[in-house]
């Protein structure tokens, strides 16, 4: 964490500037007195009472992303020696009181596990309170900003932040009844300048869960989805009450009306009567909307693709995106799919593509990089390249196939012509790959018998 001091233009018209913020004092002192009054109180949100029969929204503290305690000495200290007398039990402390704070702080916990443990323990149980607390005529909306990271274990990649903290919500008893994107974060703040930073929040709309909950199978989970989700879509898109909303928006927004379905329920049972996890369910909600059963990293591409084509585009639509399609930037990053910095993002082209790219060693191969690497490869050494780089992933032949269809006609329908051509080329030269790769043998398949 670096200190530094704050320097702006005091002529500089805009936020800071001496007449901009005298005028904002007067716009308040012209208010006073006031009709009605506010107050504030500190409590533990795990085990407060004031949201007792009261509407609640709030915006809790996301996973590790601020230590707002640490932000905080700066000012206290100066706070304390002037108002001790006043707030004894507000400064009884030299610096701000930080163990029971709910950000997972490894430093303040002794590792990642530990501090990972306490946060998702602590919010469940906060959040279990707001449930039980809440006036159960009105929804809880709760601000949810965290930028969606991965982390790697014996189970394999899965998410610390976005699909954690909806099991969280629904763990604590709510249903979810929507889920919008919102613009909340200024592009020109000094966190955003230059870096991969927020440009939304993802408010849960959420309302307590039936006490009588019932269970259902997946089957009947797929088929509310499939009644449900063409309405909601159409709604979303030609003019319903919730229109419209934006392309980039609308992956994460159609989570909405599929996790109302999923919450709804105390569990969904999977064909081996074990409840279903938020990860499939936001898998086959996602798969609804993406009409394809590609990876999570290859629907993302598509979607980008389909808004952004190969331009460069904002970091955190990417990450709405990203989240809402069950992957994030930096997975996407490490796949060999995207390039990111600066607060931009970009999609790369198969010219990019490494010429010493090897599908065996790779450890994430999504479709969408088999696809361009395919492609890569006819267009640099020919048919019998691009067979041969098919013999090395013969499982990946027919979605590579697949895909390729999908994005030239998608190109045709949107005048790209020069986009449509390369796929196009390879869809043309598929038989003539597959004989490449025929002759080049699959790799690690017995080419002949000694005896």
């Amino acid at each position: 964490m670096l200190w530094d001091f704050a320097e702006n233009n005091i002529f500089a018209g805009a936020a800071g500037d001496y007449y901009v913020s005298l005028e904002n004092m007067v716009k308040a002192l012209e208010q006073l007195p006031t009709t009605a009054s506010g107050k504030a109180l500190h409590a533990d949100a795990q085990e407060q009472e004031i949201s007792k029969s009261k509407v609640v929204s709030t915006d809790p503290p996301y996973y590790d992303n601020v230590p707002y305690a640490d932000l905080a000495d700066f000012f206290y200290v100066w706070l304390r020696r002037s108002l001790r007398e006043i707030y004894p039990g507000l400064y009884a402390t030299i610096a701000v009181p930080k163990t029971r704070e709910l950000v997972a702080d490894a430093l303040r916990h002794g590792n990642r596990e530990n501090a990972e443990a306490f946060f998702l323990g602590g919010m469940t149980q906060a959040i279990s309170n707001i449930a039980e607390e809440a006036h159960p005529a009105f929804p809880v909306t709760i601000y949810y900003a965290f930028k969606q990271a991965e982390t790697k274990g014996d189970i394999g990649t899965s998410s610390t932040g976005w699909e954690t903290f909806l099991d969280a919500v629904i763990r604590a008893g709510f249903a979810l009844t929507g889920t919008w994107p919102m613009r909340t974060e200024l592009s020109n703040r000094m966190r955003g300048s230059e870096s991969n930073a927020l440009a939304s929040s993802i408010v849960l709309v959420c309302r307590k869960r039936d006490a009588d909950a019932t269970t259902v199978s997946r089957r009947e989970f797929i088929r509310e989805l499939n009644a449900v989700l063409p309405e909601a879509l159409m709604d979303m898109t030609r003019g319903g009450i919730n229109s419209p909303v934006a392309p980039v928006d609308l992956s994460q927004a159609i989570i909405g009306p599929g996790m109302a379905i999923f919450s709804q329920y105390a569990a969904v049972l999977e064909a081996d009567g074990k409840p279903m996890s938020v990860r499939t369910a936001l898998q086959l909600i996602n798969r609804f909307l993406a009409e394809d059963d590609f990876d999570h990293d290859t629907q993302f591409c598509l979607h980008w693709f389909e808004g952004q084509g190969w331009a460069t585009g904002k970091y955190g639509e990417a990450d709405v995106l990203a989240r809402a399609k069950g992957t994030s930037v930096t997975g996407l990053t490490e796949a060999g799919v995207v390039e990111s910095g600066k607060g931009d993002l970009r999609l790369l082209k198969w010219a990019e593509m490494p010429r010493d790219w090897n599908p065996e060693t790779d450890a994430r191969v999504p479709v969408w990089e088999a696809l361009h690497q395919m492609i890569r490869a006819l267009n640099q050494d020919g048919e019998a390249a691009a067979g041969a780089l098919l013999a090395r992933m013969p499982a990946r032949a027919e979605p590579i196939r697949a895909l390729a269809y999908r994005l030239y006609t998608l190109c045709e329908r949107k005048g790209w012509a020069e986009e449509a051509r390369a796929y196009n080329e390879l869809i043309t030269a598929w038989s003539g790959v597959e004989r490449g790769a025929s002759e080049a043998g699959v790799v690690g398949a017995q080419s002949s018998l000694d005896i």
